[in-house]
């Protein structure tokens, strides 16, 4: 019905003015079935209390795409501890799985995959090639010309993301200090 799901202006506005090709289902089958690639955007909620990351959405996610298109690419964009990528294709030896993260602000996410300000793709060696065609076509999405496209391994990939929250989680927190002595 081209409704957003989430609340985000560019998203409303996009689905509402632009002529977009978009099919929307439930059934994992459908989705699955005749496809490359596979992207895995699942929350996966940290438990500061337990020192964890909830990866189970994740891991339901890959076993669902194994078991309908074992051949297809798994692009993992959810936030996921250091290593959960190398881990999962220990577990799944047959599976293509790797990481890319994304940076997105609250309220921005499409604005943030149109304009990105790099992309990185992270895989082992094995899937070089299939790295770089996920980059091309996330760079082909875009809006913005000549985004750095960086291919790396997926461990080092989840670390560029750990450090880009933990410093953005660092201004945040610096900024509202700053405010709290201001007022």
């Amino acid at each position: 019905r081209r409704i957003s799901p989430i609340q985000d202006a560019y998203i409303e506005e996009y689905l509402r003015e632009k002529k977009l090709n978009l099919t929307a289902t439930t059934d994992p089958r459908e989705a699955y079935q005749q496809t490359d690639f596979v992207v895995v955007a699942v929350p996966t909620n940290y438990d500061s209390t337990r020192n964890f990351f909830d990866t189970s959405s994740v891991e339901q996610a890959v076993e669902t795409v194994l078991s309908i298109c074992p051949n297809a690419v798994i692009v993992i964009k959810s936030t996921v501890p250091v290593g959960y990528t190398a881990s999962l294709r220990q577990r799944y030896p047959q599976a293509k799985i790797m990481f890319s993260p994304e940076f997105l602000r609250e309220s921005k996410a499409l604005y943030d995959n149109l304009y990105p300000s790099r992309i990185i793709v992270g895989s082992e060696p094995d899937l070089s090639s299939e790295a770089e065609k996920f980059a091309d076509i996330l760079q082909d999405a875009a809006l913005k010309e000549d985004v750095p496209i960086l291919l790396m391994g997926s461990t080092e990939a989840e670390a560029v993301k750990l450090f880009a929250n933990t410093y953005l989680a660092l201004r945040v927190s610096f900024f509202n200090e700053l405010d709290t002595y201001a007022e």
